[in-house]
């Protein structure tokens, strides 16, 4: 299917284009569940752990993930660019 699917559809005249111009009435509610979920990302990555108290095995906290954290930041900026590419270019060649 993921072979066929698009060439049957490129066939019938049915593009890429065409098929995201179905969801482009969705896109608000798509924004706002992105930037909601990347707001539950920063909160979780950035939170400070909750003290518990009477550890009696005395474990140490685990330390903030750098990695996932600049991943993060990644993905922030990736779905920033995505949301604002037709803005951009609409104004620039609209």
């Amino acid at each position: 299917m993921c072979c066929i699917g698009p060439l049957l559809l490129a066939a019938l005249g049915i593009g890429g284009a065409g098929l995201l111009a179905r969801f482009e009435s969705y896109r608000p509610a798509f924004t706002a569940a992105t930037f909601a979920l990347l707001g539950a990302g920063f909160w979780l990555a950035y939170r400070k752990p909750r003290v518990i108290e009477g550890d009696a095995c005395g474990c140490e906290y685990p330390k903030a993930n750098r990695f996932g954290r600049a991943l993060l930041w990644i993905a922030a900026a990736v779905a920033v660019v995505f949301w604002a590419a037709p803005y951009i270019i609409e104004r620039i060649f609209g």
